[in-house]
């Protein structure tokens, strides 16, 4: 700012330093303005990326859930995250330039506090006050943490075993045994091995992925030998998928679904179709105190005598979709009683909802039932069953009667015909939620546990074998536990493999069940 004393007595200089002053401000306005405009146009275009962003997520979770693959609108949703990311960078940027305060960003939580903190002091150079000359004394401080990360670090064990000798009769040597290893006279640690699972079966990395990100750090490892380890710890953790198997067995209602397991055929050159099972059991929608689990079991086919064998002896409520093989164990077994997805049924109706009138009114009225299923979860299951009798059952009742009437008004080989008959037909099975509060409106339990198997086949392609489809079912058995148990399964794997190796009793694997972590 220009004091009285700076400005000069000439008229003619102090008419060029008027002039210049108002060349200065004029440009300090021009950029004020351009640096506005481009706030604006970053805030515009965040708003564009948000909206889309808001879009898909509508489609993902909204009425139109069905119209996008769920995996395509990850991706779809990353790009977008990412040029948001970036149009947010820009406008700070802009911020930055005029002067200003960048926004703060919204508080997102505390990070963890198991978590090693690395202090870094930014501090000034002199303690000295600029105005006065006086010592400056600490009034306080900012304290920001930020989340760092170091790459995977590779480290050896150098495991040394002492030998002693007596000097007197030199006959007798004395050294501790060696540890117990699952690879035995390998390199891997246990650590090491359930690293390689959780990337092939919770992460998707297939093995030769995880070679080469092993090889950016100077560490070889072939693709076969990390195959052979996953090959044994299948073999040590085969015991903990039957076990779990077979308390599923035990359970009085289960949740079941299959899908397609890709598998090299040799003989063919050629993949052949194989299945993964899944059998599920989740009580917690109303307050059962058996804990959550689920298990996969490989099949060469999909013939309803795989889902009998793997079943067992099991008696109960069997929450499936429509799939025919198992009306088939139904009829064979009389002590399983099938309960359908209403989910399931809506998908057929929703497919035709743009053009009929009827598909529409349908959903209209299964929305009714999932209204009131959001207002019961989490209650007891004499109240579901309560509540259900007293509201739902109406509802069924008069939809029962509307699809019989409409089945009769529409051609018999029309797609509308063929979604009604589909709820016709199992209509008993749809009705048996009204009966029991522990039963679920649909099968998405299982559906979901069904998802990460879908994920590592898109990636990995196809198994190399049926044996390799059984691995593949027996340790993605445990690591989904672990996800519903709320374990990290590095952490649990690790550990259990180090007491499988040293010959935990096979009489007593349910004391290594992941439940039992969190118990």
């Amino acid at each position: 700012m220009l004091m009285e004393a700076d400005l000069p007595n000439d008229v003619e200089a102090l008419r060029a330093l008027v002039l210049e002053q108002s060349r200065t401000l004029a440009e300090e306005r021009a950029a004020r303005a351009n640096l506005a405009l481009a706030k604006g146009e970053a805030d515009a275009e965040i708003e564009r990326l948000q909206s889309i962003i808001d879009a898909f997520m509508r489609h993902r979770f909204g009425r139109k859930s069905e119209q996008l693959d769920p995996d395509q609108l990850e991706l779809c949703l990353e790009d977008i995250e990412i040029a948001l990311g970036q149009a947010r960078a820009a406008r700070d940027a802009v911020i930055t330039k005029a002067g200003g305060e960048r926004p703060r960003k919204a508080n997102r939580g505390a990070l963890p506090a198991h978590l090693e903190r690395i202090e870094q002091i930014v501090d000034v150079d002199d303690r000295t006050c600029p105005c006065c000359g006086g010592a400056l004394h600490q009034i306080g401080e900012d304290v920001a943490e930020r989340l760092d990360v170091v790459p995977t670090t590779f480290r050896v064990l150098v495991t040394r075993r002492p030998r002693y000798g007596c000097r007197s009769c030199e006959g007798a040597i004395v050294q501790v045994p060696a540890p117990a290893r699952i690879v035995e006279g390998g390199i891997p640690t246990e650590a090491l091995i359930a690293q390689v699972l959780v990337a092939k079966y919770a992460d998707h990395l297939p093995l030769y992925r995880q070679a080469q990100i092993y090889a950016r750090q100077g560490i070889q490892l072939d693709r076969s030998t990390m195959a052979d380890w996953v090959g044994r710890a299948a073999w040590y953790l085969r015991p903990l998928r039957d076990h779990i198997l077979e308390r599923l067995r035990r359970s009085e209602r289960l949740f079941a679904d299959e899908t397609t397991a890709p598998v090299l055929d040799p003989g063919r050159g050629r993949t052949k179709t194989g299945q993964l099972w899944a059998y599920a059991r989740d009580d917690r929608p109303w307050g059962g105190e058996d804990p959550p689990m689920v298990a996969y079991v490989y099949a060469a086919d999909r013939k309803s005598e795989r889902a009998e064998a793997h079943l067992g002896d099991f008696a109960g409520i069997l929450q499936v979709d429509g799939f025919s093989g198992y009306a088939a164990l139904a009829r064979r077994r009389q002590q399983v009683s099938l309960a359908f997805c209403w989910s399931h049924v809506r998908r057929k109706f929703y497919e035709l909802a743009e053009s009929s009138p009827v598909a529409a009114e349908v959903l209209r009225r299964i929305a009714m039932l999932y209204a009131i299923e959001d207002e019961v979860r989490g209650t007891s299951a004499e109240q579901r069953r309560t509540v259900r009798s007293k509201r739902a059952r109406v509802i069924v009742d008069d939809l029962h009667v509307y699809l019989e009437v409409r089945l009769r008004q529409v051609s018999a080989k029309s797609k509308l015909a063929d979604a009604i008959r589909y709820a016709l037909t199992r209509w008993p099975g749809l009705s048996l939620f009204l009966d029991d509060g522990r039963v679920e409106l649909d099968s998405n339990t299982v559906e979901r546990s069904i998802r990460p198997v879908a994920l590592n086949r898109k990636n990995a392609l196809f198994a190399g074998s049926d044996e390799g489809g059984d691995n593949w079912a027996v340790i993605a058995t445990l690591i989904e536990n672990c996800k519903i148990s709320g374990i990290n399964p590095h952490v649990w794997l690790t550990d259990t493999l180090a007491k499988l190796a040293n010959g935990h009793p096979a009489n007593a694997v349910g004391d290594l069940m992941t439940w039992t972590t969190v118990a």
